[in-house]
């Protein structure tokens, strides 16, 4: 038995789901309404306040999708009362983020400065000129936007510079030893 897929999904307050007949979840609260296609082979149950997911025979991909369909509408539910969030830190002589409106204007050594738009759901925060933080109520949509603004540049092992998650650490490498 998967040991994820067998916990029940408890439904807080102000919070509604609803199945359709295509097995598409909706979940309804306060940050927002997210909605995700789970496999049809998946049998979805609400009852007093707790959906369950069940899985209709030990074949080795109904195991695996009835882990995955159990964590998907958990973190849909996550998402919409508390959302998630992603910190980064920027290294660097001269790099800095500011927010101009609902876009987010990152200067990082390039001959001009790279400009994000906060996506539908997406919302940018700059405590700090080297501080940015991503928030939502999905997560694969935070964790996407949050590697696509650490691509502009990455951190380096030689200076440590660059955009990093501040859980990050950057090995450092040993530069050249000239004689």
């Amino acid at each position: 038995m998967s040991r994820i897929g067998k916990l029940p999904i408890t439904i807080p307050a102000g919070v509604t789901i609803t199945v359709a007949d295509d097995n598409t979840v909706t979940v309804k609260g306060p940050n927002g309404t997210l909605s995700e296609s789970i496999s049809p082979k998946m049998e979805l149950s609400i009852d007093a306040g707790v959906m369950h997911v069940a899985r209709p025979n030990d074949l080795k991909e109904n195991r695996a999708l009835h882990g995955l369909s159990r964590s998907l509408i958990n973190n849909m539910v996550i998402g919409v009362t508390t959302g998630f969030k992603k910190n980064l830190e920027i290294n660097g002589t001269g790099y800095r983020a500011q927010k101009q409106g609902n876009k987010l204007v990152l200067n990082m050594g390039y001959s001009h400065p790279v400009e994000f738009t906060e996506p539908e759901g997406i919302e940018f925060e700059v405590p700090a000129p080297n501080r940015i933080t991503v928030k939502g109520a999905s997560k694969q949509r935070v964790g996407q936007i949050a590697a696509d603004i650490r691509a502009v540049r990455p951190p380096e092992p030689y200076k440590g510079k660059g955009i990093k998650y501040d859980y990050e650490t950057i090995r450092r490498k040993e530069g050249k030893t000239g004689k």
